[in-house]
């Protein structure tokens, strides 16, 4: 019976409903492939519109990035709106700020309305680690101002220095209506509000196969899921069921580190007003406080496919870099996990034959992003799809060089991340 990675979040989680493995054949309208945002999203939406939804998950509901990340909502793409307009036009590009836009705002809808207990906290630094980079935080604001975001500020060095105890940085962008939660808890939350409204969910059923055609089907080690529709949402997990995702994202490692609680004084000395961080290097550190006053430090993105047998000694020096003052802090846990990005680092949205539809490839932004793809999924197949289309008109590329992508997109990062280390 598979468990969640030990983590802060798998120790703190406030819901241990089980599922049962998948045996037999049984009919739905929708098949659900995977139990991470992208798909409770997806399944819950579909359901309240009347549809029979199963719901299969390989591991446990939230058991993947789903369940690991660092918990940060971001605003906007891993692109700047000013290349979205390149790619499609003005009209596309508000069409996709507002999608971005309604993403947060389902977040906090969902954990008012499903009473989601998962430690919703707003405000977010964009921190700045070279002078240079304030030229793009400044130019972010105003290019997130002409948009109609203006819940945003500037600091410079002394005024983040008030806000955050870190000397490393030179200012920050400063925004509002992004923020951190339990990622782990929000997931269960949804899954709970799910299944309340009649979804189906099966555990520990990896899928082997996925049949096409005009009525897809779906199979696991002990059964088989029949359905009108099918909703590929392993991200980064899904493998190489369908090889044409296969080819267009790839998995991309990232750790998390958590120190022991540090006590409300000395936690909110080093983060005053309990933002989340993320840094504007190429390979970015990102971080926050738990409700219980940890660190929880992420970053160190691995793009070689293995973890570091000594995740506590591979990310404490990081955290330490940013916060020296932590040297004496105890650490408790330490862990990664596998997120999924795109060659042009936009989500990848769109449907197989009609009637297979997905989205992957969020590349960090995923724990908003998802939620509203995942709406805008069962928009399509209710056969209302016009935010979609807009989605699903960015045309993807697949990673080059084949069966030796991954060494070859290592090495294109350890360029960034010597960029990062000369500059």
């Amino acid at each position: 019976m598979s468990d969640h990675t030990a983590s802060y979040y798998a120790a703190t989680a406030n819901d241990d409903t089980r599922h049962p493995e998948l045996e037999g054949e049984i009919s739905a309208d929708v098949c659900v492939i995977g139990g991470g945002f992208t798909g409770i999203s997806s399944a819950l939406h579909l359901a309240e519109k009347g549809y029979d939804v199963v719901l299969i998950e390989g591991e446990r509901v939230g058991w993947g990035a789903s369940g690991r990340n660092g918990g940060q909502i971001c605003t906007a793409f891993n692109k700047s709106m000013g290349d979205i307009e390149k790619l499609v036009g003005k009209e596309g590009a508000d069409a996709m700020w507002a999608v971005e836009i309604a993403a947060k705002d389902m977040i906090r809808e969902r954990v008012e309305g499903h009473k989601i207990d998962c430690d919703l906290t707003w405000g977010y630094l964009h921190a700045a680690t070279k002078p240079s980079h304030m030229g793009h935080i400044n130019e972010t604001r105003d290019e997130w101002a002409r948009y109609g975001y203006t819940d945003t500020a500037v600091y410079d060095k002394l005024q983040l220095e008030e806000r955050l105890a870190s000397k490393i940085y030179h200012g920050a962008l400063w925004e509002g209506n992004a923020g951190h939660i339990h990622t782990l808890n929000y997931a269960l939350g949804l899954a709970r509000a799910a299944k309340e409204a009649g979804v189906r969910f099966f555990e520990d059923s990896h899928v082997t196969k996925i049949d096409k055609g005009p009525s897809p089907r779906v199979s696991t080690a002990k059964g088989i899921v029949k359905a009108k529709f099918v909703v590929a949402a392993g991200n980064a997990y899904l493998g190489k069921l369908l090889p044409y995702l296969y080819h267009r994202v790839m998995p991309v490692g990232s750790f998390v580190l958590a120190t022991k609680p540090l006590g409300e004084d000395r936690a909110h000395s080093l983060i005053r007003d309990d933002d989340c961080v993320c840094s504007s290097d190429n390979i970015v550190d990102y971080y926050r406080l738990s409700k219980d006053g940890r660190m929880l430090f992420g970053g160190r993105a691995n793009y070689t496919g293995y973890e570091p047998a000594d995740l506590f000694s591979y990310m404490r020096p990081r955290m330490l870099k940013v916060f020296p003052q932590l040297a004496d802090a105890q650490l408790d846990y330490c862990w990664g996990g596998n997120l999924a990005i795109t060659l042009d680092r936009l989500p990848h949205v769109g449907s197989i034959d009609g009637n297979i539809f997905f989205a992957h490839g969020f590349s960090g932004h995923g724990l908003a992003l998802t939620g509203i793809c995942g709406k805008l999924i069962a928009e399509a197949i209710a056969g209302t799809a016009e935010q979609f289309d807009v989605m699903a008109k960015i045309r993807h590329q697949p990673f080059p060089g084949g069966p030796i992508r991954t060494p070859i997109l290592a090495l294109g990062m350890l360029y960034y991340r010597l960029r990062d280390l000369l500059s």
